[in-house]
């Protein structure tokens, strides 16, 4: 369990970045640009808070 909360940021990350292919290459949607800047976000923050607190 501890090892995914270290890894979250990193999943937030690049589920942020897929957002941003699909919206590239296939959808034009405001909604996934949207999206990805929440999960871009969040998964920076994640990843700064949780490792300094895990680590």
């Amino acid at each position: 369990m501890k090892s995914l909360l270290e890894n979250l940021g990193i999943i937030l990350l690049l589920l942020g970045v897929l957002c941003l292919m699909i919206y590239y290459f296939a959808v034009q949607s405001n909604a996934l640009l949207v999206c990805s800047l929440v999960l871009e976000v969040a998964g920076i923050l994640c990843y700064i808070f949780l490792n300094k607190r895990l680590g």
